[in-house]
């Protein structure tokens, strides 16, 4: 057979293709409408990531108990669009969640709680597509899964799914777009939520069923609450025995006791010029959201029998830390100030 004959027919091809364009040029894209809720540190540079990435045929409605936070960021979405989805303030929780997707962003379980006890009280009218709720509070898997219990008893019949999403990356990485979300909720739902966190993150990590996104974070900060003092205490140690403070994190980031708070959050001002501690211990991870983490993680473990043995004396070091004024509200890692009393 000839090269030539092999050739495809291109005004078959021609038109396979304008028939395509037809097909989907009068197949209208169905609009998105999204709800965000709690615009704190996080939320609120989460949400202008959301507006800034939508399509401009979709739709955000913004909310939060403080009223100067909601005006701030609708203020700055509209001097600075230039694109992106249309927005509103509402003027409530509930008013907010009118729309398909709600995404919540809350301080404290009680809070959570507080925000979806009104939101189901309002009675949501049925949607062309069920409601989606993605809490990215941290929280207890306790009170997630009491709040999911809660959504799936007043919108029966799959009207309306709560998955627990927390993040890791802190306040720069919500501005920046590159959270990561540790995403709990059923299999079938994975990909509806991805495209949503993915505009205001980098990655998504299925976890596993509701509650698992909550339970894989508490274990994890749970793990750098220890790490952190550990790292303060034995750095304090070295630098006690005279040794210069660059070459024992040299030693240590070479060695087994490499970590994050020994490589890149090190305690020591001036062994990482990019760390709090570099810079008087401001921004990074509060010590008080630190705290707030161990003692979730304190109780999930309770619940789950399991044990924690240095949870107590590393939950009184932060607490005694934050205590101290040239401590308080610092990043966590300002318990190498505490330690070492300098």
């Amino acid at each position: 057979m000839s090269v030539q004959k092999m050739k495809p027919n291109t005004r078959i091809w021609r038109q396979l293709l304008v028939q395509q364009r037809r097909a989907f040029s009068t197949s209208p894209r169905r609009l998105d409408n999204y709800a965000f809720i709690g615009l704190g540190q996080m939320g609120y540079q989460m949400a202008r990531n959301l507006q800034a990435k939508l399509a401009p045929s979709d739709n955000v409605r913004l909310f939060d108990i403080n009223k100067g936070a909601t005006e701030k960021l609708a203020a700055e979405m509209k001097s600075q669009q230039v694109g992106g989805a249309a927005f509103q303030v509402s003027e409530s929780a509930a008013d907010a969640s009118k729309d398909d997707t709600v995404i919540t962003c809350l301080p404290e379980p009680q809070h959570v709680k507080s925000a979806y006890e009104s939101i189901l009280e309002a009675k949501l009218a049925a949607r062309p597509q069920p409601r989606l709720f993605i809490d990215c509070s941290t929280i207890d898997p306790s009170s997630s899964r009491e709040v999911a219990a809660a959504v799936a008893s007043a919108l029966p019949d799959g009207q309306g799914s709560f998955v627990d999403a927390p993040m890791s990356g802190g306040v720069v990485g919500a501005t920046a777009g590159t959270l990561t979300f540790m995403l709990g909720a059923p299999e079938s739902l994975v990909a509806r939520i991805e495209p949503t966190l993915l505009r205001m993150g980098k990655r998504v990590l299925h976890c596993g069923p509701q509650g698992a996104g909550l339970s894989a974070k508490l274990a994890n900060n749970y793990l750098l609450a220890i790490e952190n003092i550990a790292t303060a205490e034995a750095m304090n140690l070295g630098v006690r025995w005279g040794l210069d403070p660059k070459v024992l994190a040299n030693v240590i980031n070479v060695s087994t006791g490499k970590c994050w708070p020994s490589e890149v959050n090190n305690p020591v001002p001036g062994v990482v010029e990019t760390a709090p501690a570099s810079r008087d211990y401001a921004g990074g991870f509060g010590i008080a959201l630190m705290r707030k983490d161990l003692k979730l993680a304190m109780l999930a473990a309770k619940e789950a029998d399991a044990t924690l043995a240095l949870a107590d004396k590393a939950s009184e070091v932060y607490k005694e830390a934050e205590a101290e004024e040239r401590c308080k509200g610092r990043d966590f890692s300002v318990v190498y100030r505490w330690l070492s009393g300098k």
